[in-house]
């Protein structure tokens, strides 16, 4: 089975899903506030967990932080994205 698509039929389902991905983005990006980096309970409400066990997971190493003026501890989005990244579920089966 052979199947030819014409270009131009393409074009319309391909600027279709561009913009539904641009504003997907910019709606996640809104969520977050375009902060530059945020306290333990922020970052905790956005990985939808206890600020304790965010404390936690940094203690333990999982989570990268940043110390902020006065020693107050602060996660980047990065921080945030690479702790998801490195928790990807895996079935057993």
């Amino acid at each position: 089975m052979k199947l030819e698509l014409d270009s131009a039929d393409l074009r319309p389902i391909i600027e279709a899903t561009v913009a539904e991905t641009i504003a997907q983005l910019r709606a996640d990006e809104s969520k977050l506030g375009g902060k530059l980096a945020y306290t333990e309970p922020e970052a905790a409400e956005l990985l939808s967990m206890q600020a304790w066990q965010l404390r936690d997971e940094r203690r333990d190493g999982r989570i990268a932080a940043s110390v902020g003026r006065g020693g107050r501890i602060l996660y980047s989005r990065d921080d945030l994205l690479t702790y998801l990244s490195n928790r990807k579920w895996k079935s057993k089966g």
